[in-house]
């Protein structure tokens, strides 16, 4: 016969699995997304601060199209500033939601978050003026999404600011972990194209040439405008709140997944992209 303390000790004991297999699955996402981060961080600055050093930046349209403009010095500028403020970004966003960094080195923590906020709002600034100023290829949904994009990051980065302000640090810590997922929607989106690259073995679904088709529509859609990566982390904070077992499950699969895919594109960016233009 089954007593009511059997019962207890058996949902106490599923109710421990759910939260030890959704904190599992975060820190599985956070270490995979951040190895694949600075990898990106390390590309950046080798590939654009060796070109901006030697005064190469012809090369810059190898990767950027009309990326550098021979006598445009202004928007030459905001696309170098653009890129290589993006390193600050990958590589600092990480160090911003590491806790043994926020609890023993808090005012490194601070600084830190008032540079990657600022940064954040001029990256996504210069990265409007670059998709409406300088006939970047891709169709008009694309652009239309990237400039969603820039209105995200704006917006979190000011709440995020807000919140730390007010010392409503719960707050603070949600909005900040939203900005760090919008603002890294460029990364995102190639890493889910190298992924998708390396899994059909080429491109399907788009034009490489011309950058439009169903396929780069549809990742530009769910990468700036509508992000996954705001559901997934929606997801993860509603688990954490409500004790809902089932769904602490589901969510915790879903990051998994998500996990696998990235991990796929880190790979096909890492091999296909980042490291042959070293």
């Amino acid at each position: 016969m089954t007593t009511p303390t059997t019962i207890s000790s058996s949902g106490e004991a599923t109710a421990s699995t759910a939260t030890r297999m959704l904190t599992f699955a975060a820190t599985a996402c956070l270490v995979v997304a951040t190895v694949g981060q600075w990898l990106f961080g390390i590309y950046i600055l080798l590939f654009y601060g060796k070109t901006t050093l030697t005064g190469d930046f012809a090369r810059w349209n190898r990767v950027l199209p009309h990326g550098y403009v021979e006598g445009d010095w202004k928007g030459n500028l905001i696309v170098g500033s653009h890129v290589l403020l993006a390193a600050v970004l990958v590589i600092g966003g990480p160090l911003q939601l590491m806790s043994p960094i926020r609890q023993n080195f808090l005012r490194f923590h601070r600084w830190l978050g008032r540079t990657y906020v600022t940064t954040a709002i001029l990256v996504s600034l210069a990265g409007l003026i670059m998709v409406w100023t300088r006939g970047t290829i891709g169709d008009l949904t694309q652009k239309i999404s990237i400039s969603l994009q820039a209105i995200y990051i704006i917006s979190f980065a000011l709440l995020a600011i807000r919140a730390a302000r007010a010392r409503r640090f719960d707050q603070h810590r949600a909005w900040a972990l939203r900005l760090f997922m919008v603002t890294n929607g460029v990364w995102f989106f190639r890493v889910g194209l190298m992924g998708w690259l390396l899994i059909n073995g080429g491109p399907v679904g788009f034009d490489p040439k011309t950058f439009t088709g169903p396929f780069l529509t549809a990742l530009a859609v769910f990468t700036y405008a509508l992000p996954v990566s705001l559901l997934v982390l929606e997801m993860y904070f509603h688990a954490q709140k409500k004790p809902d077992n089932t769904f602490r499950f589901i969510t915790a699969a879903f990051i998994f997944l998500c996990t696998v895919i990235m991990a796929i594109g880190i790979f096909g960016a890492t091999v296909g992209m980042w490291l042959p233009r070293i």
